[in-house]
C-alpha cells in the first residue's frame, strides 16, 4: 500500500546475464506515472466502499445504512474493498525497488521514514476523534491502546486497531520483515524468484495440511499469511520481469501466484461483501476482478505505458497513503455531521475534498520535512551499532 521514494527513479528492463546476479543500484529513469495514479484509484475505491457501501449507518437524519443512501452507486462500490488486494500487488513490486541494491540499514531507514510520520499523525488524530470528539465510536476501544498503535505492531501484540484500516499495515509490516531477511542474506534474482514461488506454496501447504489434520493454523497465518502472500509474491515476479527481462520461469512464477491469490481473495471478499454491504455477488465476479488487478499492473509496468508521463501523478501517488490512513473514521464523522442538513451528493463531495485536503497537509507539512530526516537518523543509528551495525550497513 505504501509506495517508496525509490519509485521516482527505477530501472529499465534488463536482460538477465548468466550466473547469479546480485542486486546493483539501478540506473535512473522517470517514475512509473500510471502506477502512481493506479495507487490513488485503489485508495479511492476503498474510500467509496467504506463511505457508500459499508453498513456504517451515518447517512441522513435517521442514520441510514450506506447502501440504502446510495442504492445505485453502492452496487459498484461494494467491490471497492478489493483496492486492498491491488495495494498488496503493487507493494510486492515497489518494495523491491527500495531493497534491491540497498543495505539492510538503508532499507529499514527508508521504511521507517516513509511509514511512520503520517501514521503517527493519523493515530493521534484517530485517538482524539474516538476518545474526545466522537466517543460513541470508541466504545470498544481503550485509551491505553494508543501506545501500542503508535508502534504499528499492535497486531502482533494482540491489541485492537484504533482505526480498522490499520490491519493492512500489519500485513505489510510482516512482508517487510521477509524482505529485510533477504537484504541480510543477500539478494539475487534467483533467490528472489525462488522465494516468490516457495513462500506462498509453503504457507498454503502448511495451512491446508495442518487444518485438515485438525491442528492450530494461527502461527501459519501470522508468519506466512497465506491469504495475502501470493499477492505480494505476484508483485515481486512482476518486478523481476520489469527489471531483469522476460523468461518463462518468471512468467510461470507469476501465473502460479495468481491462482492462490485469486482463490483466497475471491472467497474472502465474497463473504465480507455479503456481510458488510448486503450484496451477495458470485465468487466468480471477485475472481475475475482479482485476475484483472494483476493484468492492469502488468500492462502498466511491462509495456510502453511504463514510460507514459502523467501530470500530477507523482502528487497522486504521494497522497495515497495519508488518504488511506485518514479516510474512514474522519470521513464517517463528516458524513454524520453534514448529511442531516445537506444533500448527500454535497456531503460526499465535501467529505472527499476534506480528506484529500487533509492528506495534502500531512504530506506537505509532515511527510516531506520529517520523512527524510527520520530515514537518515535511523539509517545512521543502525550503521553505528557494533557488529550488528556493520552487517546492517553493508550492501548485499
Amino acid at each position: 500500500m505504501v509506495a517508496t521514494a525509490e519509485m521516482q527513479r527505477v530501472a529499465p528492463p534488463q536482460p538477465q546475464q548468466q550466473g547469479e546476479p546480485r542486486a546493483m543500484p539501478a540506473p535512473a529513469r522517470p517514475r512509473l506515472a500510471l502506477l502512481d495514479a493506479l495507487r490513488l484509484v485503489a485508495a479511492l475505491a476503498v474510500v467509496l466502499f467504506h463511505w457508500t457501501a459499508w453498513h456504517h449507518g451515518n447517512w441522513g437524519r435517521h442514520g441510514d445504512p450506506a447502501a440504502e443512501a446510495w442504492p445505485w452507486l453502492s452496487q459498484f462500490t461494494a467491490v471497492g474493498a478489493l483496492g486492498v488486494q491491488l495495494f498488496f500487488v503493487i507493494s510486492g513490486f515497489v518494495i523491491l525497488l527500495s531493497s534491491f541494491g540497498k543495505s539492510p540499514a538503508r532499507f529499514i531507514g527508508s521504511r521507517v521514514g516513509r511509514l511512520y510520520p503520517a501514521y503517527w499523525v493519523a493515530v493521534l488524530g484517530a485517538a482524539a476523534l474516538i476518545f474526545v470528539v466522537w466517543p460513541e465510536l470508541g466504545v470498544n476501544r481503550s485509551p491505553s491502546d494508543l501506545w501500542a498503535n503508535l508502534t504499528m505492531f499492535q497486531g502482533g501484540f494482540g491489541v485492537g486497531h484504533l482505526d480498522g484500516v490499520y490491519w493492512t499495515l500489519w500485513v505489510e509490516m510482516k512482508f517487510y520483515l521477509w524482505i529485510l531477511a533477504f537484504t541480510l542474506i543477500g539478494m539475487t534474482v534467483r533467490r528472489v524468484l525462488a522465494f516468490a514461488l516457495a513462500w506462498p506454496l509453503l504457507g498454503n501447504g502448511l495451512y491446508l495440511g495442518l487444518r485438515a489434520a485438525g491442528h492450530d493454523v494461527g502461527w501459519v497465518q501470522h508468519v506466512f499469511f497465506p491469504e495475502y502472500s501470493a499477492l505480494f509474491a505476484g508483485g515481486m515476479a512482476l518486478f523481476l520481469l520489469f527489471r531483469f527481462g522476460h523468461t518463462p520461469g518468471r512468467w510461470a512464477v507469476l501465473a502460479v501466484n495468481v491462482a492462490p491469490a485469486t482463490q483466497w481473495s475471491a472467497g474472502i471478499q465474497q463473504r465480507e461483501t455479503a456481510e458488510l454491504t448486503g450484496y451477495d455477488y458470485p465468487t466468480a465476479l471477485f475472481a475475475l476482478i482479482v485476475v484483472g488487478l494483476f493484468a492492469v499492473v502488468a500492462v502498466i509496468v511491462l509495456t510502453p505505458l511504463a514510460r507514459v508521463r502523467l501530470p500530477g501523478a507523482a502528487l497522486a501517488g504521494s497522497l495515497t497513503y495519508p488518504v488511506y490512513l485518514l479516510h474512514q473514521l474522519w470521513g464517517w464523522w463528516i458524513i454524520m455531521l453534514l448529511s442531516p442538513v445537506l444533500p448527500r451528493q454535497w456531503v460526499l463531495g465535501l467529505a472527499l475534498a476534506s480528506v484529500l485536503g487533509a492528506a495534502w497537509l500531512v504530506h506537505r507539512w509532515v511527510e516531506t520535512p520529517l520523512g527524510p530526516r527520520l530515514q537518515r537518523a535511523v539509517t545512521t543509528g543502525l550503521g553505528n551499532w557494533p557488529v550488528l551495525g556493520e552487517r546492517l550497513d553493508r550492501v548485499s
